[in-house]
């Protein structure tokens, strides 16, 4: 994390908790009514909007969402699995079955 004050990785942090909570309050409309919705979103909006405006962050998305990625892990070196398909290399297949009516 690179030039990442502790303020600003409170407040990504804050935001990221915002985002879970709205994600887990709003994926079932049918059971959480708006008001309660709102409700439950009041504390982690009120949470984030101080941490941003403490971390000097309030109206800059840009470096609030460069703090958010600097809070993830960094990608795993060489594992095959992890490539995109088009870079995989295929395997190869039997022909022993293929076009056999038997």
């Amino acid at each position: 994390m690179t030039g990442t004050t502790s303020e600003e990785l409170l407040a990504a942090q804050a935001c990221l908790r915002l985002l879970h909570t709205a994600r887990a309050t709003l994926s079932d409309s049918a059971s959480v009514s708006p008001v309660a919705a709102a409700t439950l979103l009041a504390g982690p909006m009120a949470e984030a909007d101080e941490a941003l405006r403490r971390a000097g962050l309030a109206g800059n998305e840009a470096m609030l969402l460069d703090r958010i990625y600097d809070l993830a892990p960094p990608p795993r070196a060489a594992d095959p699995a992890r490539r995109p398909a088009a870079e995989r290399t295929p395997m190869p297949r039997s022909r022993t079955r293929e076009g056999s009516q038997s």
